[in-house]
């Protein structure tokens, strides 16, 4: 039996053009939204009566609302991907919110990721992270060779709990920084901690710490909004071993 229920909600959304333009908080009032929809879903019904009236519909970031591709990056009430603790903005369903409730959506605010246009971020940032040194580069053989490489239990796991950072920058926009280094330190963990990414260890973490200063990320302040606004649940234990992996390699290429 479905629990079905409508609800009524006032959402106050961000309205930009274009990086160059002013921007202003918009007032929508929605009727009829279905408790079983999805967070996106209720944007696109609100987009579906905008185009009816003739109005220019929200732009906003989705993809595969699977919860894998991180696309659908929206503050929801000042959280990043809303109330619900490690969930995307597209496995958020509108259960989650009450009849009349205020909702207020914003696209993420940082330095490093302009605004395209209403809700869409250019977060080609975190790729520019990834190019500097976020893959291995040597020869690791073919696909079956690498049931021939052992890998201690412990590191496979803390390497597979790195590498489900789905690059959603959540933890960017969540922290008052606007820091990186959760993600960047999962990239980083997640090659350190295997035998394919040892050989270009050092001049990994340098290049992709040092590119993520270039590109205007703040510091950690060992806060945690990163980790508690992370869908995946990233550890910042992380960030920790991206520090001691950086200043292993200053000293070693120094030395």
């Amino acid at each position: 039996m479905s629990n079905e229920k409508l609800l009524s909600l006032n959402l106050k959304i961000w309205r930009q053009t274009g990086n160059k333009e002013k921007g202003e908080m918009v007032d929508y009032r929605l009727e009829g939204v279905s408790t079983e929809a999805s967070f996106l879903e209720m944007l696109d019904q609100l987009n579906e009566e905008l185009v009816e009236k003739g109005q220019d519909p929200v732009a906003f970031d989705h993809d595969c609302r699977e919860g894998i591709c991180g696309m659908c990056s929206l503050m929801i009430n000042g959280q990043a991907h809303g109330p619900e603790k490690e969930t995307t903005t597209c496995q958020l369903h509108m259960r989650k919110f009450n009849d009349g409730d205020t909702i207020v959506i914003e696209p993420w605010r940082a330095k490093a990721f302009p605004v395209i246009k209403d809700l869409m971020v250019d977060r080609t940032a975190l790729d520019d992270i990834i190019a500097a040194g976020g893959y291995v580069n040597v020869n690791t053989g073919n696909a079956q060779d690498a049931n021939a490489i052992l890998v201690g239990k412990e590191n496979a796991d803390l390497a597979m709990d790195a590498a489900a950072c789905i690059g959603c920058a959540a933890c960017v926009a969540s922290c008052k920084n606007a820091s990186a280094m959760l993600f960047a330190s999962a990239k980083i963990s997640q090659l350190a901690l295997l035998p394919q990414g040892q050989v270009e260890r050092e001049q990994r973490v340098i290049n992709m710490v040092e590119k993520m200063d270039e590109l205007g990320f703040g510091n950690c302040t060992n806060e945690a909004e990163c980790e508690a606004s992370c869908p995946k649940g990233i550890d910042i234990s992380n960030i920790a071993r991206m520090n001691r992996e950086y200043l292993k390699a200053i000293v070693k290429t120094k030395n």
